[in-house]
């Protein structure tokens, strides 16, 4: 009952994409997927790997990034950074360079190049790699935000520009430390983006024009958080959370409906909040974690809890996900943990995936298909488990692709997989691939 419940606050965005021409079951055509829960819907997907491992559909060279694909109209788009500087740097360095971020559409069905737009960019940013944000597609129409702040709009199938912004530009800011990596979101006829700093913490653009229709909050840094939507007391709440705040806003007009303090350790603030029943969790690194109660009768929050010691989940690259009365999810030393809601303690927490000895920041993005989960990890292995209150129980692994980047002196590929038409669509910084996984 609680999965169901938790889905419902997801409806609304699943709204605004069925107005227009609406994603299907086969299809991943944004962040998270159709209604941006990480939850893979369609039948026929094989239960266990064969042994010889997954047929690999295609292969295509790519470069540099850390964005997950979209698949939409039977078509992959992805974006990459084309560059010859050393992109293999400390997590905490920023480092100028120069290149071109690319927008690449692909056949989903052959990988052959449809289109491609690519512009000039110079990164100051640190983990330079190349886009963090999956593209959007909608009505149409792709928007793609880059590292650097360039938001764009294309014609879906001719690669043509609609229009473009530059946020650094529009909103008198710079890129955060790790560069936008705020998912933008569709809702109605906007396009809601993190933006800024000073001037404005988020906006809302026309889809079709790029206009803007509204700003909202100002805040020290932009942080690294999704805009998100939720109903609580009958009322839309778009929920954004910034370093020093979480806060939600109407989603047409942009005004305020309320705001909590929050305290991000060096800005770092990266998961979009997710919600239990009328609950409300959000964590950060070194422990900045935070539980809200959404009120019933008007639009609003209580403070629960916050920056509890020894328990919560500190997220660093993984969305968590809510099921059971439990959020699961990577903490920042690399434990799965599956944490009791409203308490903030633990069921359960071990090595996941990673197995005993888990290292800091380990990575494996997570999607539910029917009563199990596949995860892909930051080793380029598919894993199929269950998550559950009685623990964690590995079904299958095969090995996808190679990790081409370093973090925290290992090798890894911390790109978010697209799952779409019984098959998988993984990335690293030299080649996309579709694998099939169907039964």
């Amino acid at each position: 009952m609680l999965v169901r419940r938790f889905l419902q606050c997801c409806l609304t965005v699943a709204a605004a994409w069925s107005s227009t021409v609406a994603a299907t079951a086969d299809e991943w055509p944004q962040w998270m997927g159709p209604n941006r829960d990480n939850v893979w819907q369609e039948q026929g997907v094989l239960a266990r790997f064969p042994e010889s491992g997954p047929r690999v559909v295609w292969r295509v060279p790519i470069a540099g990034g850390y964005a997950g694909a979209a698949i939409a109209g039977g078509r992959v788009y992805v974006c990459d950074y084309v560059t010859d500087a050393e992109v293999k740097i400390a997590n905490f360095e920023r480092k100028t360079s120069t290149g071109n971020e690319r927008v690449l559409c692909l056949d989903e069905e052959t990988g052959e190049v449809l289109w491609k737009h690519e512009y000039p960019v110079t990164y100051t940013i640190a983990y330079p790699a190349g886009p963090r944000c999956t593209p959007t597609v909608y009505g149409g129409y792709v928007y793609t935000l880059g590292a650097e702040g360039d938001l764009l709009c294309f014609e879906a199938t001719t690669g043509k520009v609609i229009w473009a912004r530059d946020l650094k530009q529009d909103y008198a800011t710079k890129a955060a430390l790790w560069g936008w990596a705020n998912h933008p979101l569709v809702d109605g006829d906007r396009l809601v983006c993190i933006v800024g700093t000073d001037v404005a913490h988020a906006a809302a653009f026309n889809l079709k024009t790029g206009a803007e229709v509204w700003r909202a909050g100002k805040a020290p840094e932009q942080g690294y958080v999704p805009p998100s939507i939720i109903e609580a007391a009958g009322v839309r709440q778009l929920v954004l959370v910034k370093p020093n705040g979480v806060y939600a806003v109407e989603p047409e007009t942009g005004k305020l409906l309320w705001e909590t303090p929050y305290d991000a350790d060096n800005g770092s603030i990266i998961m979009t909040p997710v919600r239990s029943g009328d609950f409300l969790y959000v964590g950060g690194y070194q422990g900045k974690n935070l539980l809200l109660k959404l009120r019933g009768d008007t639009a609003g929050v209580e403070v629960v809890w916050r920056n509890r010691p020894k328990q919560a989940i500190s997220a660093v690259n993984v969305q968590p996900f809510v099921a059971d009365g439990l959020v699961y999810g990577f903490h920042e030393n690399g434990e799965l943990r599956a944490m009791r809601v409203p308490e903030g303690d633990f069921a359960w927490r071990g090595g996941g995936p990673f197995g005993e000895r888990p290292k800091g920041s380990a990575t494996a993005f997570i999607t539910r298909h029917d009563d199990r989960f596949f995860l892909f990890t930051e080793t380029g292995d598919l894993v199929i488990a269950t998550l559950s209150r009685a623990g964690y129980e590995e079904i299958s692994r095969t090995h996808l692709i190679e990790p081409t980047n370093v973090a925290f002196g290992r090798d890894v590929v911390w790109c978010a997989p697209a799952y779409a038409n019984r098959a998988v669509v993984v990335r690293n910084d030299k080649e996309i691939i579709r694998v099939s996984l169907a039964e």
